[in-house]
């Protein structure tokens, strides 16, 4: 099939990258030419496992092609996919800008029938709103062109988006046409060789099932970080509450896991933006102005816990910090819980000395014009001279430190472990003392 994919951030080119790999002939167009360089080179502007190798073997192969050209884009493809940023307005909920300017776009230049699929994170009833736009524009011209308008939103997790991508849990599909609808399901057939897992809905539903996913996610995050806390304060240890409680089949494993809060570009948005949603429509969602304000809070936890063993003044303190990403295998900064932890650490006078696999060009960007802050070149490197090490980010090789090693380095030696990473006892078997989220203090 030929595929346009309106947009090439972190949806757009995971989604037109993967669809070429199976034989498909994508055109990716960005308004961004510095982004369009980068890719037309074999470069990639984002850190995915997996995806810049997949970029170059697909553009070597002729199936994956990069433009700014939004005429040649819109007469590409028979499929238009929109896959452009929805940000948070102030208000909390999604800037459609982009999204309306991309379907005016084609309403503008179509010249023959269209299927549009809306990729990105969007409202309820956005399908609509792209209707319409894509009509109005096609009336301005005084023309008559059958489209439709398909929602398709994508359940990718950074770090793992093209596995995720190829090998999907599910797809949804909303659309009422059922030409739009045979193909979307023949383009995703190859993706689901051992069993169908498209789900077929109205764009409305398909809309909803997104914002849905996220927030529940979301919330079962806070509900651990919560139960955290009141585990530490009765004393017992939620990682055996968590086994206990995901033994359960009716919970399972999975995000349960207690830490120092969700961050990046979904979680927070999402949660917001369905926010705001629902109270544009009286229905006001309390659970989710919890699991935003838990969230909030969680991602103090670690200084509050630094400042009860060091004291609120920490000039003259050096505070390792391992992870700057807010989650591993990305250097995905939005909204990441150290981005908080740092800034905190800084305004009470510490000097912080951090280190990340990935994000350290990111971090460099951010803090720019940020004192208190230095990166080292390996995680050890960081914990020379320091008081205390802070773990934020649960990346691969942050697991198995040497202990003894750390003792070395630390002067006060002290572990906050933001994502219990450790075994309490082996941390302190080595002469350091171990702070984790839920789990008791020795008195």
């Amino acid at each position: 099939m030929k595929i346009t994919m309106i947009g090439t951030g972190y949806v757009g080119l995971v989604t037109g990258t993967c669809f070429a790999e199976v034989g498909n002939d994508v055109l990716c167009v960005d308004v961004d030419p510095r982004k369009i360089a980068i890719l037309n080179a074999g470069g990639v502007p984002i850190h995915e496992p997996g995806l810049e190798a997949m970029v170059r073997r697909n553009i070597a192969a002729g199936r994956l092609r990069f433009s700014t050209d939004i005429a040649a884009s819109v007469a590409h493809g028979a499929l238009q996919f929109i896959a452009v940023g929805t940000p948070p307005d102030e208000d909390g909920s999604a800037d459609m800008r982009h999204v309306i300017a991309a379907a005016r776009a084609i309403g503008e230049r179509m010249q023959e029938p269209k299927i549009v699929v809306d990729k990105s994170t969007v409202p309820v009833g956005t399908a609509d709103r792209v209707q319409a736009t894509i009509a109005a524009a096609l009336a301005a011209r005084g023309v008559a062109i059958p489209f439709s308008v398909v929602s398709n939103p994508e359940f990718l997790k950074e770090g793992a988006a093209v596995e995720d991508f190829m090998r999907p849990d599910r797809v949804v599909i909303g659309a009422t046409d059922p030409g739009a609808i045979t193909a979307l399901r023949n383009l995703y057939a190859p993706f689901m060789r051992n069993h169908d897992r498209l789900l077929v809905m109205d764009p409305r539903s398909a809309e909803l099932t997104k914002y849905a996913a996220n927030a529940m996610l979301a919330t079962r995050i806070s509900f651990m970080n919560e139960l955290a806390n009141l585990a530490e304060t009765l004393g017992a240890d939620i990682e055996l509450v968590r086994q206990g409680i995901g033994s359960d089949p009716r919970i399972g494993y999975r995000f349960l896991y207690p830490g120092v809060g969700y961050g990046g570009s979904c979680f927070p948005k999402d949660v917001r933006a369905l926010q705001h949603t629902a109270a544009q429509h009286g229905h006001p969602l309390a659970l989710l102005a919890a699991v935003e304000a838990v969230n909030a809070a969680q991602k103090e936890v670690l200084v509050h816990k630094i400042v009860a063993r060091l004291g609120a003044d920490l000039r003259g303190r050096t505070i390792a910090l391992w992870g700057l990403a807010f989650k591993p295998d990305t250097d995905d900064m939005r909204e990441a819980p150290s981005r908080v932890i740092i800034a905190a650490l800084v305004a009470r006078g510490a000097r912080v000395v951090a280190y990340d696999p990935v994000a350290m060009d990111e971090a460099r960007r951010l803090f720019a014009d940020a004192s208190g802050i230095s990166f080292a070149a390996t995680p050890l490197a960081a914990c020379d001279g320091a008081d205390a090490l802070v773990v934020v980010t649960e990346w691969q090789e942050f697991r198995s430190p040497d202990f003894m090693d750390l003792r070395r380095r630390l002067t006060t030696g002290l572990v906050f472990d933001g994502r219990n990473l450790y075994p309490p006892a082996d941390v302190r078997a080595a002469g350091l003392e171990y702070f984790g989220i839920g789990r008791p203090v020795p008195q």
